[in-house]
């Protein structure tokens, strides 16, 4: 049947694979302001993959933590930083981009990304900020680019891995907008768009509209898939 990707508004996902694993993206539930109330609870994970150190990635990696212990992986920098503030044990995964590791049947690959990346009320240092390529148990794979501007590297993104389901910041202003989203799905070969980053904070000026608009522009046929908070997409 293929992973399912339950969106929580803003970057936030958690997806459940065909092999029964349970993964958070970026996980931002408690003062998430669209993430439905009946899911900021979190939910036992085996997995929490961070693209990048801001408040609004990675809010409730501590809590997501204990309610089960689990590897959490990012960027080296990002990773040593939460260690030194809350002891992940074994569970630190440090990574740099283009690497990847097997979480037993899945693989978490880092990708580059454009952006900034702090952690925490004092902003600490975190590292280059990233995007993520998760290979399923099937084989398909999900490419969350967490936030970032169009670059022209998309095109290796599209050359090594292929995904069949790209998630892309269309928000403006901290993010690429509509318009360079839409070259990015150009980049990126993309069958199948999520478009993320946008309607949360007043600041994010993107709509998925507009967003729909600049990709048929381009003449594209990219799926375009606009999911409400609490809604869910499967690979």
């Amino acid at each position: 049947m293929g992973a399912r990707l339950i969106f929580h508004g803003q970057s936030t996902f958690l997806v459940e694979t065909d092999g029964g694993k349970t993964i958070y993206i970026d996980p931002w539930l408690e003062k998430n302001p669209v993430c439905p109330p009946e899911l900021k609870t979190p939910r036992k994970a085996d997995l929490i993959c961070l693209t990048h150190g801001h408040f609004d990635h990675t809010g409730d990696v501590i809590p997501v933590f204990e309610a089960n212990p689990c590897p959490v992986a990012g960027h080296m920098d990002l990773i040593r930083t939460i260690n030194a503030e809350y002891d992940l044990g074994a569970h630190a995964t440090p990574m740099g981009k283009d690497g990847t590791v097997d979480f037993g049947g899945v693989q978490l690959t880092l990708t580059h990304a454009f952006h900034g990346g702090a952690y925490g009320p004092e902003l600490k240092y975190t590292g280059e900020p990233c995007g993520l390529i998760l290979t399923f148990e099937d084989g398909k794979r999900l490419y969350h680019a967490g936030d970032t501007a169009v670059f022209g590297d998309m095109r290796l993104i599209a050359e090594l891995y292929a995904p069949d389901l790209c998630c892309l910041p269309i928000g403006d202003r901290a993010t690429m907008g509509a318009r360079q989203a839409a070259l990015a799905c150009e980049l990126l070969g993309a069958k199948r768009v999520v478009p993320i980053h946008h309607s949360s904070l007043p600041h994010l000026t993107g709509t998925p509209e507009a967003f729909t608009e600049e990709v048929r522009k381009r003449g594209l046929d990219t799926e375009i898939i606009v999911l409400k908070p609490g809604e869910s997409v499967t690979l």
